[in-house]
């Protein structure tokens, strides 16, 4: 069907591999969990715009080019590790910013003054897209991935890959919404437990610090 071969094998591989945790997808559950699904949809639109715009690079041969460049690979590389770092730093200040707040109002219930911490401006489209595209091995990923299950005697190559990548868009859609819809659930149990809440920022910002770590230790093979 449209040069695909092995589509069963294709989905259920495809589903294992959405399901294994990433930046993209700790990202949009913390958005759910701090400010609703509304806004967390807006970084799922992000992280699926930039999958499509890596799928459609893999396709047009983006992907052979880092592999045979080191050096444009360590550029991409390393600067996908050096945004996640500073998100990663973001998101424990935010976790600090938790926590003084919640002292500050132990401060005000006891007759003193704190000034509240300030909130900031934060763009979950945007993020979520350089989050994305900043990642060289999803590049790499979705043509070793896709090739295998495109047929070569084919005519019309490029309907298979736009094919396969409706699926995996598919795929990652519902799954964010599970997630999206899941860190709302969590966020109404737990909206007034801040010490938990600034818990998880900390815990999801060294996640990100791991992710950039391993990132920036990855090679093209």
């Amino acid at each position: 069907m449209l040069g695909i071969t092995d589509l069963s094998t294709y989905l259920v591989g495809l589903a294992l591999i959405i399901l294994l945790p990433g930046p993209n997808s700790l990202y949009v559950v913390s958005v759910a969990a701090r400010r609703g699904p509304r806004v967390a949809y807006r970084a799922a639109a992000g992280v699926l715009c930039g999958d499509t715009v890596l799928m459609t690079l893999s396709a047009g041969g983006v992907a052979s080019l880092l592999q045979t460049s080191p050096v444009l690979f360590a550029v991409v590389k390393f600067a996908g590790a050096g945004y996640l770092t500073w998100l990663a730093v973001g998101m424990l200040r935010g976790a600090w910013a938790l926590w003084r707040g919640r002292e500050a109002r132990r401060a005000e219930r006891r007759g003193g003054a704190s000034e509240a911490p300030k909130e900031t401006v934060e763009r979950p489209y945007r993020r979520a897209l350089v989050v994305s595209l900043l990642n060289p091995k999803a590049i790499l990923f979705f043509i070793s991935f896709f090739v295998q299950f495109v047929d070569p005697s084919y005519a019309h190559p490029v309907l298979s890959f736009l094919t396969l990548g409706a699926w995996a868009q598919l795929f990652s859609f519902t799954y964010l919404s599970v997630l999206i819809f899941s860190g709302t659930f969590l966020a109404a149990t737990f909206r007034r437990r801040k010490r938990l809440t600034a818990g998880l920022s900390a815990g999801a910002g060294a996640a990100f610090l791991g992710f950039a770590a391993k990132l920036s230790l990855a090679s093209a093979s």
